[in-house]
């Protein structure tokens, strides 16, 4: 049975799906313990403060919140902070305020994605644009630098080779409702703490797969190492009984990313949707 939300719940736990987040060390991307690639942990406080109500206000569609969180954002940083979460965030908002309560949570996921219009595409497209991430979209059928003329499950079924974001779309968020919040919740019980779980759910997402965002700036071989060097260390960490013991090698390899100019993005985009999850389902 699905829960009952309210547009101000729902903004309240995109709010703190998104700082959570941020206070749990996430090597190569920005933390409460470190900057970096030219952004700052404020300019990540403002995003979430900016998006909140925006991605969560009623009787708009997937791609109006999409939209307006991206520009808000523009407006906030001028920089693209958030751009893979609030795509993976909005229909998962969506879904809540609107579910049967009949069905479970991941059923009316589906039924989200399936009923995605081309309004929903062209609005995707026009936020991507916007925001200018590295890669997404440039792909040979249905760029966003064109406007769509299929429905946004059909761009993103597209896009599902070169991006995981997009793929999340084409396969019924099984990373998230499946492999992560199995992880989120074991890492849960393990600790009972919030930034340690949080820090085990994203070394989980990179030891799983090569991190498309990585993939799609320096190729599947430097994506592939990192996700080696992401296994090592989650294991070590996942074997830890403190793993605060660990803290001091997370934070070395950290440096080591950001020195490559290596930000493994899809990750942390995927850790947040995976804490809001949790709240919704």
């Amino acid at each position: 049975m699905s829960k009952q939300w309210s547009a101000a719940t729902l903004a309240e736990a995109y709010h703190w799906a998104c700082m959570s987040e941020l206070q749990a060390l996430k090597p190569g991307n920005v933390h409460i313990f470190a900057d970096g690639h030219g952004m700052t942990i404020k300019d990540f406080f403002k995003s979430a403060d900016a998006t909140a109500l925006l991605i969560a206000q009623e009787n708009i569609g997937v791609g109006q919140r999409i939209y307006f969180a991206v520009e808000a954002t523009q407006q906030a940083v001028a920089l693209n902070t958030n751009l893979g979460l609030i795509l993976l965030c909005a229909p998962l908002i969506y879904t809540a305020l609107h579910a049967n309560h009949q069905l479970s949570f991941a059923e009316n996921l589906q039924a989200t994605l399936a009923q995605l219009t081309i309004d929903d595409a062209r609005l995707v497209a026009k936020a991507i644009v916007l925001a200018q991430p590295a890669g997404l979209g440039n792909v040979a059928t249905h760029d966003v630098n064109d406007q769509p003329n299929v429905s946004l499950l059909a761009l993103m079924v597209a896009a599902q080779g070169q991006d995981r974001i997009a793929w999340q779309y084409a396969n019924a968020y099984q990373d998230i409702l499946g492999f992560g919040l199995t992880q989120y919740t074991a890492a849960m019980s393990r600790w009972d703490n919030q930034a340690w779980a949080t820090c085990a759910l994203y070394l989980s997402f990179l030891a799983y797969q090569p991190d498309s965002h990585i993939v799609r700036k320096y190729g599947i071989n430097v994506a592939a190492e990192v996700m080696v060097e992401a296994q090592a260390l989650e294991l070590e960490f996942n074997l830890s009984l403190n793993p605060k013991l660990v803290q001091k090698k997370l934070l070395a390899w950290d440096a080591s990313l950001k020195s490559r100019n290596i930000n493994p993005g899809t990750s942390a985009d995927l850790t947040v949707a995976c804490l809001l999850a949790s709240c919704l389902v």
